[in-house]
């Protein structure tokens, strides 16, 4: 079943950019929507993903990016009736 979904990135260490980025490519099936902004002084980037696929498909992308230093995430997910 899939579902609808959206993830906020909070990226507090620039030095993971990359490696956040490259994840992100990785799940690029699923993302519908993405956006990213710089916050504070430029210190800290937020980036905002709307998502639909399977539990399995978001888990593994908020799971692998949820395991990366200096990066904080915060998930919520829908189910979609169609």
């Amino acid at each position: 079943m899939e579902r609808i979904g959206t993830v906020l990135i909070l990226i507090e260490d620039k030095e993971q950019v990359e490696l956040v980025n490259s994840i992100i490519s990785k799940y690029s099936d699923i993302i519908i929507g993405r956006q990213g902004i710089r916050l504070f002084d430029a210190s800290h980037g937020l980036i905002s993903l709307v998502l639909k696929g399977s539990m399995d498909s978001i888990g593994g992308l908020t799971g692998k990016l949820g395991n990366i230093s200096g990066i904080n995430i915060k998930s919520v997910v829908l189910k979609s009736d169609k």
